[in-house]
């Protein structure tokens, strides 16, 4: 391999590497994402011509930062005789005037800043999770609009209409202050577990899960984490650890779903449950525990089950107990319910489940309605459950869970005898 092609694939590794960081940087310095990414872009040009020449520089990111920043500068005063500049756009075209100093030293690092910024609440959740992907995790509009089912165009505006808002709005390129940050985490930590969750469980498609989007969130999180450590960070990267270690058992080579009790434990990822299970600690004696941590620490009861009959119910429905303590949410009832199933038995959760979808909160969640299916078909109430399985079956567009619901839906129709417990609501 030549020197100029090392230093080609030095370039590209950097860009791999450092990309959304220098990104984040000229962000801050520029004030527009759009210019920002033209500078980030026309930075990595630069370094292809002049670093096989010059060579790499001893700070390849800052020298990749003051190439954009100067990129952009020049493109603003090629536009200038389109129209008078604006008095931040003629700020930047002053090239004496030193780089402008961070606005919050307690964390060093501008790729914080974007996070909160792509974040911020107000813009719409859709926007939020569509502006995070594709800042934060370098994803491009053809691979967020797969993820979640949406026409490229749909993705696109809703990114155009995100960055406009944060444009004409003023929102601060910053980590907000101790009084503003409990909100605005609990936004960014929604956003990482909503890409987090479209991943690990495909709400349509072809496909159970979209591992790829799974990792990202995690990396987000780790990212977050690494910048801002907090228990309820570590508590969510917990949960998506342990979570996410499941992957590899939870379908069959053909894509279909095997159910948690049915899962090939040596193919779970013990690294993984050993990290996810070492924060939920360190998240658990930091302080009060949050939402994510709780659910993190259900996560780490079956992680330390080792088969699903030792599982411990129990402490399953004591620490759903605490989470629904905490903050009440009809999807945790839920899950209490199935939990609550395997330890008092099924007629007792379904009396639970019943009571609960009489409330009308679920009226759209299949999962709900497998759960009540599944409850049905272990008391051997094969008919009832059938019809709860076709009502299921019509709220899912997930084509692996139609056809594991479909399967169960022919078992039951077939009134055969009661075999294994399954769960259709994979905890």
């Amino acid at each position: 391999m030549t020197q100029n092609e090392l230093i080609e694939r030095e370039i590209h590794n950097l860009y791999l590497s450092e990309s959304r960081r220098v990104l984040a940087t000229l962000i801050r310095l520029l004030r527009d994402f759009e210019l920002a990414e033209e500078a980030l872009h026309d930075a990595f040009a630069a370094a292809l011509t002049q670093w096989p020449a010059c060579g790499i520089p001893a700070n390849p990111r800052a020298w990749l930062v003051s190439t954009g920043r100067f990129k952009a500068i020049d493109h603003i005063r090629r536009q200038q005789r389109f129209g008078q500049l604006s008095d931040e756009m003629a700020a930047l075209c002053d090239t004496d005037a030193p780089e402008p100093l961070t606005d919050d030293d307690r964390i060093p690092d501008d790729r914080l800043r974007l996070i909160f910024t792509c974040c911020h609440p107000s813009l719409s959740p859709e926007a939020r999770t569509a502006l995070t992907l594709r800042e934060i995790c370098d994803l491009n509009t053809e691979e967020i609009a797969s993820a979640y089912l949406c026409k490229p165009a749909t993705i696109a505006q809703r990114i155009v209409r995100a960055k406009r808002k944060i444009r004409t709005a003023n929102i601060p390129y910053e980590v907000p202050g101790p009084s503003e940050l409990s909100e605005r985490l609990h936004s960014v930590l929604q956003v990482i577990y909503l890409v987090f969750n479209e991943g690990y469980s495909a709400s349509s498609g072809k496909h159970a899960t979209r591992t790829s989007l799974a990792d990202e969130a995690i990396r987000l999180a780790r990212l977050l984490h690494e910048l801002l450590p907090n228990p309820d960070v570590n508590g969510l990267l917990a949960l998506m650890l342990l979570n996410h270690s499941r992957s590899n058992a939870r379908t069959n080579n053909a894509g279909d779903i095997i159910p948690l009790e049915s899962q090939n434990r040596e193919l779970w990822d013990r690294a993984a449950i050993n990290e996810g299970c070492q924060r939920v600690r360190e998240a658990l004696t930091a302080g009060p525990a949050g939402t994510y941590t709780l659910q993190a620490a259900i996560s780490a009861v079956h992680a330390d089950a080792p088969c699903w009959a030792e599982t411990d119910w129990a402490e399953i429905v004591g620490l759903y107990d605490l989470l629904l303590h905490q903050q009440y949410s009809p999807v945790v009832a839920l899950n209490r319910v199935v939990a609550l199933s395997y330890r008092d038995g099924p007629d007792i959760a379904l009396t639970e489940l019943n009571a609960l979808l009489a409330g009308g909160d679920l009226d759209q969640y299949y999962p709900a309605f497998a759960a009540q299916a599944d409850l049905l078909r272990r008391l051997e109430r094969f008919a009832e459950a059938a019809r709860a399985y076709r009502l299921a079956l019509s709220l899912t567009a997930q084509e692996p869970e139609q056809a594991f619901l479909q399967k169960r839906l022919g078992e039951c129709e077939k009134n055969p005898p009661l075999s294994i417990n399954t769960t259709a609501t994979r905890l």
